[in-house]
């Protein structure tokens, strides 16, 4: 079996970890920020001190690859993300990427040349969270998405996604998309939620992830004095848009047990304290692994938002700005990763996600696995995120040995 450094592993998080780190322990990288720009040269260092291979593509997506002893052979393809929530926590995404990057170490440690070649990836703006959507590096790779309408997304000031990549030096120049076929992909993660910590089990298998809907809706009255418009004149869109925040809320125990709906984001104009507001912006978030239940989440949102305006004599704009069905990952992978677990002692739970991952984007393309390991109290996308550090330790030491095992399963051209 193959053994990783933990001391290594340490000092790799702790130095990733003090880029864009916060006074309260988090993590504020958000993709294409100059702390992104900062991570990633931190991160080809290290795959360039491996004598790996590295590219950038036209999305900033960077990869270093390792060969195998059948250069020929369909690569297995490992990584996440390292950019960050606004303020949020230093294992979600980073911790993947350094798992994926302590496994080819120790591939190293124990000149290991594995059959089939390995590369490693940092996925750009996985978050979704300055740039909209998420998952928007991996999607392009994976055909979902269309690349150049993605180099002309603006976050909130108006940079696009081309000009802030150019700014930090990771516009690069090779193709987006894989060019040729993968063997397999593989993920470790933080579970970000709590099944893993409250059952006391040491790695999460992960057999699927719930499909999802964002949404952006706007809602337009009219704004007025505050003191002298009498109550029954007014068209005030916040009040509109506090029923239908109201009613996403409890929308979710009507869809589907597993269901969960979220609003994330409002913004109110003009936003004076003394003036009625003239339009309110809100996003949803609807998430279930029954994606009829999200398509009844879509339209259920639009009737309330229909009801709320006839009741406040305003208007509603909705747009739907991201849709993903739900993931089922390779039951072949799978089995790798639990037979790895066992192997090493670790006690396994097979479940599904709520989250989304650039997992889900190569399942599209080939056998797709991700491995949890467990989150303090469930917490995540805050400065409060946490694992203990045995069980980083006790998740990349069976990540690394399901890498080695499936870039040694016979190739087609041996």
């Amino acid at each position: 079996m193959i053994e990783i450094d933990p001391e290594r592993l340490r000092e790799a998080f702790d130095r990733y970890a003090a880029i864009g780190a916060t006074e309260n322990g988090g993590l504020h990288r958000l993709a294409l920020s100059a702390a992104d720009g900062e991570v990633r040269d931190a991160f080809v260092a290290d795959l360039e001190a491996l004598g790996l291979d590295v590219r950038v593509d036209g999305l900033g997506n960077v990869f270093g690859r390792r060969e195998g002893r059948d250069s020929g052979a369909d690569p297995v393809l490992i990584g996440s993300h390292l950019d960050s929530q606004p303020y949020g926590g230093r294992y979600d995404g980073q911790l993947g990427v350094l798992a994926a990057l302590e496994t080819l170490r120790a591939l190293e440690d124990a000149s290991v040349e594995t059959d089939r070649p390995i590369e490693i990836v940092d996925w750009t703006n996985e978050e979704g969270a300055r740039f909209k959507p998420a998952l928007m590096g991996s999607e392009a790779y994976a055909g979902l998405a269309d690349a150049e309408d993605a180099l002309a997304v603006e976050d909130g000031d108006g940079t696009t996604v081309e000009e802030a990549l150019e700014s930090i030096g990771y516009r690069g120049d090779a193709p987006v998309g894989p060019d040729g076929d993968l063997h397999a992909y593989l993920e470790l993660h933080v579970e970000q939620g709590p099944v893993l910590e409250n059952e006391g089990v040491d790695i999460g298998v992960v057999e699927g992830i719930k499909g999802m809907s964002w949404l952006s809706a706007t809602i337009r009255g009219e704004a007025d004095h505050a003191g002298p418009s009498p109550m029954h004149t007014r068209a005030d869109a916040l009040v509109a848009a506090a029923d239908v925040v109201g009613a996403v809320r409890r929308l979710s125990a009507r869809l589907a047990d597993d269901a969960v709906t979220t609003v994330g984001e409002l913004t109110v104009e003009p936003g004076s304290i003394n003036v009625i507001p003239s339009a309110a912006t809100f996003t949803v978030d609807l998430r279930s692994y029954d994606d009829a239940a999200v398509a009844r989440g879509v339209e259920r949102v639009e009737a309330e938002l229909e009801a709320a305006c006839d009741r406040e004599g305003t208007t509603y704009e909705l747009s739907e700005l991201w849709r993903i069905p739900h993931t089922e990952f390779s039951p072949r992978v799978c089995d790798v990763a639990a037979a790895a677990a066992a192997e090493r002692g670790r006690t396994v739970r097979r479940l599904r996600g709520g989250a989304g991952h650039d997992a889900s984007s190569l399942a599209t393309l080939t056998e797709a696995g991700l491995v949890f390991v467990p989150s303090v109290g469930g917490k995540t996308h805050n400065e409060r995120e946490f694992t203990e550090w045995t069980d980083v330790v006790a998740g990349v030491g069976v990540f690394a040995e399901t890498v080695r095992r499936l870039a040694d399963e016979a190739s087609e051209s041996a």
